[in-house]
């Protein structure tokens, strides 16, 4: 029997991918966040930099005094952007 796989979402407070162990959002949920808002580009940037938001403020709880990594572009540099 197959186990069932794993959901590639993040591990609060440590911001880790509960499938894979990488920094979330790791790639696969990043292309699953990508389809599932590709009409939707605004609200998935909105999504995201909440999520974000929420991640340094655990981030700094668990790791007070310490640099945090560039947590904007982990997050959002996935997201196309269109040009005027």
């Amino acid at each position: 029997m197959s186990t069932p796989a794993r959901e590639h979402v993040p591990s609060r407070p440590t911001w880790r991918c509960r499938a894979c162990g990488i920094a979330w959002p790791c790639s696969p949920a990043k292309l699953r966040l990508l389809a599932e808002y590709r009409d939707n580009i605004p609200g998935l940037m909105v999504y995201l930099v909440t999520l974000r938001e929420e991640a340094i403020e655990q981030l700094a709880r668990l790791h007070p005094g310490t640099h945090l990594p560039d947590l904007h572009r982990r997050f959002t540099d996935c997201v196309p952007v269109r040009s005027r």
